[in-house]
């Protein structure tokens, strides 16, 4: 049994350790959580002494197995709550991210797995993010960032790297969302801004939305 704050930590690192590579340093887990580097120092050691995770001072923290199994545990939990609460109870998927965050601190393993064979066992959430399994497996597809196809290049919108609730609702203006087909038709190597056409419709988009947005490439 871990806190609240155990477990966000454990969920915050492992994304990082996944972004990184590598060690995680306190700065970059401080700036994850929004909180002070000495904050998050007390936690590190807290879960060190709990051999959740390996810490070194100036070089930073990495996950032990134990560590990385808990981080995926709480993830699993999110993802599959966020495909109940999209798929049977209508919530849009720019609503579903904070109730999750509640949601993903429950203990029962039961409970979690009457979800998962309610649901049919989902590999994605509703923005394309892979659903850990029981033993805290994660399936990975290949995707790149929007931002790297050049013109004429074509993709579907496989997921969303950042997932708010101002981000989300800007996609669906733009009628984009899990499974859209986009053909990029221009790229401004000045500012990075593309040119794509989403059905029937072409638009402008910045860099950063370009970012911000996972596909994986079709052939032409």
């Amino acid at each position: 049994m871990f806190t609240h704050a155990e477990e966000n930590y454990l969920k915050a690192i492992f994304h990082l350790e996944q972004e990184l590579q590598g060690e995680v340093s306190t700065n970059a887990i401080a700036e994850q959580m929004e909180t002070k580097p000495s904050s998050v120092t007390d936690m590190v050691q807290k879960l060190a002494d709990k051999e959740l995770l390996s810490y070194k001072k100036y070089k930073g923290a990495i996950l032990t197995a134990a560590g990385r199994k808990t981080a995926a545990d709480v993830i699993r939990k999110h993802r599959l709550w966020e495909v109940f609460l999209v798929d049977k109870l209508n919530f849009h998927w720019d609503e579903v991210h904070a109730i999750a965050e509640q949601l993903e601190h429950i203990q029962s393993e039961e409970l979690i797995e009457r979800l998962d064979r309610f649901l049919g066992s989902p590999d994605f959430d509703p923005h394309g993010d892979p659903i850990p399994d029981q033993h805290g497996n994660i399936k990975r597809t290949e995707k790149k960032l929007l931002s790297e196809l050049d013109k004429g290049k074509r993709g579907v919108c496989v997921g969303v790297k950042e997932s708010s609730s101002d981000f989300l609702q800007y996609l669906d203006r733009k009628k984009i969302t899990i499974g859209t087909k986009i053909h990029v038709l221009g790229k401004e190597f000045f500012d990075g801004s593309m040119m794509l056409q989403v059905g029937k419709d072409q638009f402008f988009i910045s860099k950063k939305t370009a970012e911000n947005l996972f596909v994986q490439i079709q052939e032409s």
